[in-house]
Order: C-alpha cells, then sequence, then structure tokens
C-alpha cells in the first residue's frame, strides 16, 4: 500500500515512554494490532486489512527501524524522523 501524496499523517511520540506512533490517514473504526517483532506493532483496518498505525518502543535507540518498517510494507511519510542528542 501505498499512501497517496495528500493523506493525513499523524504522528505521536511519548518522551517518557520512548514510544513512537505513526498513524496513517484516517482511523480505522475497527482494527487490530500485532507486534510484528519485538517492541514494533502495526494496527490494521479489520475490513480493508490496510495498515492504519505503526508503533515503535525504545524508538531512541531504533530510529532507523522505522524507515526498514515503512519499507518492509510499502508505506511513505512526505519526512524523515531522527533524534539528536
Amino acid at each position: 500500500m501505498v499512501v497517496e501524496e495528500n493523506a493525513t499523517y499523524d504522528i505521536y511520540y511519548d518522551k517518557e515512554g520512548d514510544f513512537l506512533e505513526v498513524s496513517f490517514g484516517e482511523p480505522a473504526s475497527e482494527g487490530t494490532t500485532e507486534e510484528i517483532e519485538q517492541g514494533v506493532f502495526i494496527t490494521r483496518n479489520i475490513d480493508t486489512k490496510r495498515i492504519t498505525n505503526v508503533g515503535i518502543l525504545n524508538f531512541k535507540k531504533r530510529t532507523q527501524l522505522l524507515k526498514k518498517i515503512l519499507n518492509r510494507f510499502n508505506l511513505q511519510l512526505p519526512l524523515e524522523i531522527t533524534f539528536s542528542s
């Protein structure tokens, strides 16, 4: 799935929990979340199977993982997310 250029994105970062969540488009009315690898979660719309959210625990130590996950599921963001010390 490639997200349309004009689609909406929501990026949430919990500094205390070091958790990043990226949402693509409108939220699903019903979804299912699975942990695809340790600390990495995807939420899919139950009806369309479209990925609506990607969440990553311990994000500061694993910033490159977001790009890997986006590529794995053919998702795109119009920006790059990085952290500096």
